[in-house]
């Protein structure tokens, strides 16, 4: 395993794919910390690690030739970080898995007896990669964004997923022709005001669960295709209580309900 010092030049390189424009073009992302460079490392090969002499020696087995890699000081690990606690260590991968996701739904969903989730405009990073760490919990494997839902390679999206990045694919595409392609019998739920209480309703293990923007929820256009319109009850109902859920903590309580 040949340790290098980094360079001013590596370092700038890596600061550059902060941007999602240098990210898609090199086909690269930056993960950061024991736990989701570990989990990576399980599945992909790492292009670059920079990492304190603790960490490469506990790992040193795990590195591939291949893998530039580079031993740094707590204050170069500082510079190199977009955290502000940063950790041991700091890697870079290739992008893996797909991009878009075919408009005929057929070939998107293979499966017409699993569960997936859509997201419509989720904007917070932080709220995208949490959803990924929760559809990983829950065994489901497909997550369909539309092409304004936060990029998740961000660094801060792959941070809050934990490592599940490296378990659930993540593809973006038009949602509204993706819906259009699915059989009738097949389940579209969606989380909206004036939809029916769904703890009082019978829930299928299967279907297409569509989750909203931050501030806006569900768009119109996509809220017209969903089939069963959900409700998270407050309690007591009726009681004044905050305005809504953050988008992550409402998709866990749907597939929790969806999974029963």
């Amino acid at each position: 395993m040949r340790i290098m010092s980094i360079s001013k030049a590596r370092i700038k390189y890596i600061k550059s794919l902060e941007q999602k424009k240098h990210r898609h073009e090199q086909q690269r992302f930056v993960a950061e910390g024991d736990k989701v460079v570990g989990e990576l490392l399980r599945h992909c090969t790492p292009v670059i690690v920079a990492a304190r002499t603790e960490w490469l020696s506990e790992n040193a087995a795990r590195l591939k030739p291949e893998t530039e890699i580079y031993e740094v000081t707590a204050e170069e690990l500082q510079r190199i970080s977009f955290q502000k606690h940063p950790q041991n260590v700091l890697a870079v991968f290739p992008m893996f898995g797909k991009d878009s996701f075919p408009s005929d739904g057929q070939n998107a969903m293979t499966d017409r007896n699993d569960l997936y989730i859509a997201l419509d405009g989720v904007q917070d990073p932080g709220n995208l990669g949490t959803i990924i760490r929760i559809a990983d919990w829950f065994g489901i494997r497909n997550i369909f964004c539309s092409n304004d839902t936060a990029d998740v390679w961000n660094p801060k999206v792959v941070q809050a997923t934990m490592g599940s990045i490296a378990r659930v694919n993540v593809c973006y595409g038009s949602l509204a022709r993706l819906i259009e392609t699915l059989p009738d019998d097949f389940p579209v739920y969606g989380t909206l005001l004036d939809g029916d209480d769904m703890t009082k309703m019978k829930l299928d293990n299967r279907g297409l669960l569509v989750m909203g923007n931050e501030g806006n929820g569900i768009s119109d256009d996509i809220a017209a295709r969903v089939t069963h319109r959900l409700r998270i009850p407050n309690y007591p109902e009726g009681q004044e209580t905050a305005e809504s859920l953050n988008v992550a903590i409402a998709t866990a309580i749907t597939v929790f309900a969806l999974r029963r």
